[in-house]
C-alpha cells in the first residue's frame, strides 16, 4: 500500500465521506481512515433477526444540500417523503404542508385551552422562522453548482437569493437565545413550553428549535434505510481512486513531518490533514504542536463538553404496518404526558438513594418525548411480513448512564429503561404491544460513544451549555469553521460548526476539500 497521500481524511463519517468524495473527485490521492469496521458513524443502518434498524439518523434533512451533493457526484439514491406526526397524549397532528401549523396550534390550545392566546402568539413566531427558512433554502445551495458561469441563472436566480440571504440570515441570527427561554416572553406556563422544546437539546438556539417545524416537512427517507446514503458514497469514494480503511484509529499527529500514526503502528504521510472526528482526540493526537493558537483551542478543546445524547429502543414486534400507520405514522415525536420535564428536578438531586433515583427516572420516561421510527413503514422490505421493527429514542444524560456504570449498574439501567419505556407505550400509544415485542435491543450514551468515537455519546457536536464554544456558530462565517491553528489540517463535521446536523456535517466536508483544492493548486 502506498503511504504517500496528497490528502488524509480521518473519520468516515458523512462529513469524512463527503470531503473524501470530492478530494477524490478533483483528482487528488486520498486515503479515508475511520476507528469503526465500516464508515458512515450516525449515518448507518443494522439488521437483527430479520429487520432493518437506523442506528443513528432516522431520516435526512435536504436543506438544499443532500439532493444538491448526490447529484454533483453523480449519485442515485431511491427516496420517499418522510412525513413526521407529533403527538401529546392521545392528541395527533400529522405535519403533512405549511398549513399544519394550524392543525399542531389547534391541539396545543385543546390541551391548554387557557393559553389560547399565548399559543396563538409562539404560533406567529413559529410562522416567522419558517418564512426565514423558506429564504435561507429556498435554492440548492450554491456551494454544490457545477455549471458556475451560466449567466441566466446566477442573474435571475443566484443574486436575487444572496440578496434576500443576507437579509434572513440576519433576522434569524439574532434569535440566537435559548429556545426556552425565549418562549417565557409569550407565555407563564413552564409545561407548554416544555410539550414544544423539551425534545431539543439543553439550551438549543430559538432559531435552530423553531426552524425544525419547517425542516420536518422536508424529510426524506432512502429505500434500504439511511446506511445506504454512506454507502453509495463509500462506493464513489473507492471507484474514484480513494483508499478507505476501518479498523483504524488515528493515534497520533506528527504535524512536522506530516505523518499520520495509527493504532496497527502504520505511519501514513500527508500534504494535508482532513479531521472529520472528534476534536478531542485531534488534540490529543496533536499533543506534540504548541503554538498560542494551537494550546488555546486545545484548551478549549479539552474543555468542552459535547451535546447531548440519547437512549433508544430498537424493538421487533410482531404487529401489522397498518397497526403504527394508524397510531403514528413512519416517524412521530411523541410526549405521553403534558406534564412535562420541567416538573422534575435534575436527576443529581435524586442521587442521595439508588431507589430515589430510579424514580426520578421512571418519572423522566414518564414525561420525555419520544421520538419514533418505524423503517417498515417507508420500505415494507425492512421487516419480516406481518411484523414491524419500531425504534423508540429519548435524549438521556450522559453522566447519568456514566454515573450508574461507574457503580456497575449499567445492565440495570439498560434493563430499567427497557422495561419502563415498553409500560409506558403500552398505556399510551401502543396498547398491546408488551405481549407482542419478540426482542427489544437497548443503547445508550455509552453505546454511542463506544461505536462512533463521539465524546459523551454526542450526536450533534458541541454541547449548547458550554461558555464558550470551541467552534464556529455564527452561519454567515461557516466558511471560516473549517480552519485549525494547525499547519495544514483542516476540519469537517459535527464538531465543526455549531448547531449541527447531517446538512451541516456534508455542507463542511464540501467546504474542506474545495479550501485543500485551492491551497494545493496554489503550492503546486
Amino acid at each position: 500500500m502506498n503511504r504517500e497521500y496528497d490528502v488524509i481524511v480521518v473519520g468516515g463519517g458523512l462529513a469524512g465521506l463527503t470531503s473524501a468524495a470530492y478530494l477524490c473527485k478533483y483528482g487528488y490521492h486520498t486515503l479515508l481512515c475511520e476507528k469503526s469496521h465500516k464508515t458512515g458513524g450516525l449515518v448507518g443502518t443494522f439488521w437483527h433477526q430479520g429487520y432493518a434498524f437506523d442506528a443513528g439518523i432516522r431520516a435526512f434533512e435536504n436543506s438544499g444540500i443532500l439532493l444538491p451533493m448526490l447529484k454533483s457526484l453523480g449519485l442515485d439514491m431511491d427516496f420517499t417523503h418522510n412525513s413526521v406526526s407529533i403527538g401529546i397524549e392521545n392528541r395527533w397532528t400529522k405535519l403533512g404542508s405549511k398549513d399544519s401549523l394550524k392543525s399542531y396550534t389547534k391541539m396545543l390550545a385543546d390541551i391548554f385551552p387557557e393559553k389560547e392566546s399565548d399559543i396563538d402568539k409562539i404560533s406567529q413566531e413559529i410562522q416567522k422562522v419558517m418564512d426565514y427558512m423558506n429564504v435561507l433554502y429556498g435554492i440548492d445551495n450554491p456551494l454544490f453548482l457545477e455549471d458556475r458561469k451560466d449567466r441566466e441563472y446566477l442573474l435571475k436566480t443566484l443574486l436575487p437569493w444572496l440578496l434576500k440571504y443576507q437579509v434572513n440570515i440576519r433576522k434569524a441570527s439574532r434569535l440566537s437565545r435559548p429556545v426556552a427561554d425565549y418562549l417565557k416572553q409569550f407565555t407563564d406556563n413552564p409545561s407548554l413550553i416544555d410539550m414544544i422544546v423539551q425534545h431539543f437539546f439543553k439550551d438549543t438556539p430559538t432559531f435552530f428549535a423553531l426552524s425544525y417545524f419547517g425542516m420536518y416537512l422536508d424529510y426524506l427517507y432512502p429505500k434500504g434505510g439511511t446506511g445506504v446514503l454512506a454507502q453509495i458514497v463509500t462506493d464513489y469514494i473507492r471507484r474514484a481512486g480513494g483508499e478507505i480503511l476501518t479498523n483504524t484509529a488515528a493515534t497520533r499527529v506528527d504535524t512536522h513531518q506530516k505523518e499520520l500514526h495509527t493504532a496497527g503502528g502504520n505511519i501514513y504521510h500527508y500534504k494535508k490533514l482532513v479531521w472529520a472526528a472528534d476534536q478531542k482526540l485531534l488534540y490529543s493526537a496533536a499533543g506534540e504542536t504548541h503554538t498560542p493558537q494551537t494550546d488555546n483551542q486545545r484548551d478549549l478543546v479539552e474543555k468542552g463538553r459535547g451535546g447531548d445524547s440519547i437512549l433508544s429502543l430498537f424493538m421487533g414486534v410482531k404487529m401489522d404496518r397498518d397497526y403504527f400507520i394508524n397510531r403514528c405514522g413512519a416517524h412521530a415525536f411523541y410526549t405521553p404526558s403534558a406534564i412535562g420535564l420541567s416538573s422534575l428536578t435534575d436527576w443529581t438531586q435524586a442521587v442521595a438513594t439508588e431507589d430515589g433515583l430510579y424514580e426520578w427516572l421512571g418519572q423522566y420516561l414518564e414525561r420525555t418525548t419520544y421520538e419514533i421510527s418505524c423503517p417498515a413503514l417507508r420500505d415494507a422490505s425492512l421487516a419480516p411480513e406481518g411484523k414491524t421493527g419500531v425504534i423508540v429514542s429519548t435524549l438521556m444524560d450522559y453522566h447519568l448512564v456514566k454515573y450508574l456504570s461507574d457503580l456497575e449498574r449499567y445492565e440495570q439501567l439498560k434493563e430499567f429503561c427497557t422495561r419502563k419505556m415498553i409500560e409506558v407505550l403500552e398505556t399510551s400509544v401502543f396498547p398491546g404491544i408488551t405481549e407482542m415485542v419478540e426482542f427489544a435491543l437497548c443503547a445508550s450514551p455509552l453505546t454511542v460513544e463506544r461505536e462512533t468515537g463521539n465524546a459523551h455519546g454526542a450526536i450533534t457536536g458541541w454541547s449548547f451549555t458550554n461558555d464558550k464554544l470551541p467552534t464556529e456558530s455564527r452561519f454567515r462565517k461557516i466558511t471560516n469553521s473549517i480552519k485549525t491553528p494547525i499547519t495544514d489540517v483542516y476540519q469537517c463535521g459535527q464538531w465543526t460548526f455549531s448547531p449541527s446536523g447531517l446538512p451541516v456535517s456534508i455542507l463542511t466536508g464540501k467546504l474542506a476539500a474545495d479550501a485543500i483544492r485551492k491551497t494545493l493548486k496554489a503550492d503546486a
